[in-house]
């Protein structure tokens, strides 16, 4: 049985509108089935970076597997190919590089599942009003990449997030009050366009003012490849040449302080079925010498306060 189509094309409508809004997630299809399972062959989900689902990928069993592996591969920025299933169903015919994830399901199904990292569009906020700002802004937009273009007296803390990359271009006419802002917003990037003694200069009468030191260091002054003395186009393919090479070496990414806010809980293993589940209410806690377990279900719940010493121990029976 395939996907329906109205489906598919509801969830890609969806990651078009989380490419617009910026926020990195993974695209998860089943490429293969074995029955019965509730997956079809061409289902696909959406997964965000922290963890939430959009889509049907399969039920409780897989479910929880493919939002942990998504986010994973979120992280590393790689594709990878799934086969969820026992070890006995697949035995080994599994080609080299395939990740072969065993799942205790009732109903012995197994998938196949090619989860992709879709990576935003960069952002680049470019703060200040001289020629070389404009210049970055057409330069980065020709790359593709979003740019918005803002004077110094507008901008705020309110323009930018975790996944912006900020480009304070204000050239003396209120440096302070624009890094101010935008370190306290926590982007991917700070750069001030100004020398290394200027740099010293701003940042040095923001820890006068109690700017927390670990904002202002962050601050990467002055910013760009260094070509020497150049024109203020110059200036821009340094910026935007030494941008690039950040990304491409996966640097621009949010923030630890954005990361640590946004962290959802590790998750954990059912100790009867080994399914992957999330360690919360819902998941039908149940504390055992001093550790408290969660599980998929009620039956699972049932087995492990019958005899919790079969499962701690790690003999689960077959």
């Amino acid at each position: 049985m395939a996907a329906d189509a109205t489906d598919s094309w509801d969830v890609i409508e969806r990651a078009a509108e989380l490419a617009r809004r910026g926020e990195e997630f993974a695209l998860a299809t089943v490429v293969w089935r074995q029955g019965p399972s509730s997956g079809q062959q061409g289902s696909r989900a959406i997964v965000t970076a922290s963890g939430q689902l959009y889509g049907w990928i399969g039920g409780a069993c897989a479910e929880p597997v493919v939002i942990r592996e998504a986010q994973r591969v979120i992280r590393a920025g790689q594709p990878q190919l799934l086969l969820l299933g026992t070890t006995e169903q697949f035995g080994a015919a599994v080609p080299p590089g395939i990740n072969v994830i065993p799942i205790a399901c009732q109903s012995e199904g197994a998938l196949e599942v090619y989860v992709e990292p879709v990576l935003p569009t960069p952002r680049l906020v470019i703060v200040g009003r001289s020629p070389m700002a404009h210049t970055l802004r057409d330069m980065a937009a020709a790359l593709g990449w979003r740019t918005d273009l803002v004077d110094g007296p507008d901008f705020s803390a309110a323009d930018i997030d975790s996944r912006s990359i900020v480009v304070i271009a204000t050239q003396g006419h209120g440096d302070e009050e624009a890094v101010e802002q935008a370190v306290g917003a926590y982007p991917a990037y700070v750069g001030l366009v100004a020398s290394r003694r200027r740099g010293e200069s701003v940042l040095g009468y923001l820890a006068d003012r109690g700017v927390p030191q670990n904002q202002l260091d962050r601050v990467r002054v002055p910013i760009g490849m260094d070509l020497g003395h150049t024109t203020h186009r110059e200036i821009s393919v340094a910026i935007l040449a030494e941008l690039v090479q950040l990304r491409a070496s996966g640097a621009l990414v949010a923030s630890a302080a954005a990361q640590s806010a946004a962290a959802q809980p590790e998750p954990v293993i059912d100790p009867v079925c080994g399914m992957t589940v999330t360690p919360q209410g819902s998941n039908r806690p149940f504390e055992h010498a001093g550790v408290t377990y969660y599980f998929c279900g009620a039956g699972c719940r049932a087995a492990f306060e019958k005899d919790p010493a079969t499962f701690v121990t790690g003999t689960v029976p077959c």
